[in-house]
């Protein structure tokens, strides 16, 4: 494990990486306990308000983000400095990713399904950032042989063909698969295979002209979502809270 982690972690300088990864879980699962905190009227926490206009934490964490982003890119491989960088980068990451849906949306749909989108984007961005941790990419490691070389170039392309299949299942609104398949690259391949959700950015592209397959489409979507809705829909709740129209007058 020792050598592992100086081979694969110090000597590539992927700490700083590991810190703020580290930093954007923890930020992110501090702020959605203190929102329902907030939400719930318990504790000492309260909306921070400037002239009668609510601060969103997505301010904060743009001001850390590019604080922490630019000190780490003068501090370069100064010790402390740059770890300090890392951890203010990450939480920042995780303040932004948290309120993710208010900047796709442009409004503040924090308690509403849309606002679910923040918690995919936080895990498919913990996914990617782990798979880039503990890859074997051949960068920044010394004294490579040629063997040792070639099954981490076999790594890494099998790595960015699995990205594209998770790009793929994305496009066709197979989130959670592509988000899953990040870790486990045979879901991936399922989620871009499968037919397109009806309401997604492939689907509309590519099956305007096919009603039959977009017909497939819509009762295979139905049927999946009768089947596995309320299992999901309880799953997010715990992870993103209950939306408003569900729990809120």
């Amino acid at each position: 494990m020792e050598h592992w982690w100086e081979r694969n972690i110090i000597e590539p300088g992927k700490l700083p990486l590991l810190l703020a990864l580290t930093a954007l879980v923890c930020a992110f699962v501090v702020t959605r306990g203190v929102t329902r905190l907030i939400r719930a009227g318990r504790g000492p926490f309260r909306d921070v308000s400037a002239g009668g206009t609510h601060v969103h934490h997505v301010v904060p964490g743009v001001v850390l983000m590019t604080a922490g982003g630019f000190c780490g890119l003068a501090a370069g491989n100064r010790g402390w400095a740059v770890a300090a960088a890392a951890v203010a980068f990450g939480v920042g990451t995780g303040l932004v990713l948290d309120e993710f849906a208010l900047v796709l949306y442009l409004h503040d749909v924090y308690w509403s399904d849309q606002g679910r989108r923040s918690v995919e984007a936080v895990v498919l961005t913990v996914a990617l950032a782990g798979t880039l941790l503990i890859g074997f990419a051949p960068l920044g490691v010394d004294d490579v042989d040629p063997e040792e070389r070639l099954t981490r170039g076999g790594a890494v392309l099998t790595v960015l063909i699995n990205v594209l299949f998770v790009l793929v299942a994305l496009v066709k609104g197979k989130t959670r698969l592509g988000v899953a398949g990040v870790l486990v690259p045979p879901v991936a391949l399922v989620g871009a295979l499968r037919l397109a959700r009806p309401d997604s950015l492939w689907a509309r592209r590519l099956y305007a002209r096919r009603p039959r397959t977009r017909a497939r489409a819509e009762r295979r979507a139905r049927a999946h979502d009768a089947r596995w809705g309320r299992v999901r829909r309880r799953f997010q709740q715990v992870v993103a809270g209950i939306p408003r129209d569900a729990g809120d007058a």
